[in-house]
């Protein structure tokens, strides 16, 4: 893949896909809490200590965020601090009715903080990262933004490594930082021209969410706006959406729970599902492969600015990608990505399966009693013997 990918949309077909990808079994998970859970994500934590791992970044997705019909950013036009404190309350609010369903909480991350060897130097702190998890391109291009504007003011140490989770549509986010990350100047210049209604006030030329300015300053001054880390991404049921760039990451792994059903090849997913198959996650997770281009939602309709700019990135984004060719897209059962390698996981007959908890199987990646398995799969292949000449 060349380094300046243009934020180039993935294709849709049911032809073998161009990425590589594997079919794995995930074995019965350990009880969470036990001498097993603690004593393999302490070896994980040995691991990534030794690769330098310096942070781990979880990253939910849709709907799961602080703001996901855009109402809180319109406030925040003009009562920013009101708006801090909606946000924060907002995710207090999913946090509690999600719980691990398909969502990233503070005590999960605290807990793999200190099961990785939170006492043992160097510390590898595991961070949660925010975003409004609106379900359209602005809104994950904003969170893109912010999320530079983050890993910058975090200063992790150059030459480090940085461990980036995203479930769902967080997983898009990273998409669009990497395209971010490499653009050279022009197509730079282009994303965030077609995003300035958003943050610039048309005609007025007022600047009111200046993290958008902030991070298109440093992506124009700065050779190294990260300050020289090196970010390794990991995807927990990402609907293909974007391209990845090579050029704004170092090492890509994606997770799909999938399961190979007869009369398609393995690496494909039917369509349609019937309505038990849906309620029984009978292929693995149905929102990873419904959640494709053309099921955005609009913006909210008080929010008239991000309508413009939300058309504009439309353009940019997935020029060739029409919206009356969705059942098309969806036919073709595509699940692995172009970019990275894609583990096409069977996570077996979970325990929390029914159906208003698994979500189409969608919820299954952020269970903490999948973290030995995830971790693991990520050190072999990012850290491990078969990493090492990476």
């Amino acid at each position: 893949m060349a380094l300046h990918h243009r934020f180039r949309h993935q294709t849709y077909s049911p032809d073998p896909p161009a990425g590589p990808y594997e079919l794995l079994c995930a074995p019965p998970p350990p009880e969470v809490g036990s001498d097993e859970y603690r004593g393999r994500l302490a070896q994980v934590g040995a691991l990534y200590r030794q690769a330098g791992v310096a942070a781990i970044y979880l990253v939910h997705g849709t709907f799961t965020g602080t703001d996901a019909l855009g109402l809180i950013t319109e406030l925040e036009r003009f009562l920013p601090l009101a708006a801090s404190g909606l946000r924060r309350r907002q995710k207090q609010l999913v946090d509690t009715w999600m719980g691990e369903a398909g969502n990233y909480t503070p005590l999960l991350a605290r807990d793999l903080e200190r099961a990785l060897g939170g006492h043992d130097p160097p510390r590898i702190d595991v961070r949660l990262f925010q975003w409004s998890s609106e379900n359209h391109h602005l809104g994950r291009a904003d969170g893109a933004v912010r999320l530079i504007d983050r890993l910058h003011a975090a200063q992790h140490p150059p030459g480090s490594r940085v461990l980036l989770w995203g479930h769902s549509h967080g997983g898009n986010v990273f998409a669009l930082m990497t395209n971010l990350l490499a653009a050279d100047l022009p197509l730079r210049a282009e994303f965030f021209r077609a995003a300035q209604s958003y943050y610039r006030w048309p005609l007025l030329g007022r600047v009111d969410i200046p993290v958008w300015k902030r991070v298109q300053e440093l992506l124009e001054g700065a050779a190294e706006p990260l300050g020289g880390i090196r970010l390794d991404i990991v995807t927990f049921g990402t609907p293909i959406r974007y391209g990845w760039d090579q050029g704004g990451y170092a090492r890509l792994l994606h997770f799909v729970h999938h399961r190979p059903r007869p009369g398609l090849p393995a690496y494909r997913v039917p369509y349609p599902p019937t309505l038990d198959e849906l309620l029984q996650a009978a292929a693995g997770d149905y929102v990873q492969q419904l959640g494709i281009a053309g099921t955005n939602f609009p913006p909210h309709t008080c929010a008239w600015r991000s309508w413009l700019a939300e058309r504009q990135l439309a353009r940019l984004l997935q020029p060739d990608v029409r919206r009356r060719d969705l059942l098309a897209r969806l036919a073709a059962g595509a699940r692995v990505p172009e970019a990275g390698t894609t583990l096409l996981v069977d996570y077996g007959n979970d325990p929390e399966e029914h159906a208003r908890r698994h979500l189409m199987g969608h919820t299954i990646y952020t269970r903490s009693r999948w973290l030995p398995f995830h971790t693991e799969q990520i050190a072999d292949r990012f850290y491990g013997r078969s990493a090492a000449a990476k």
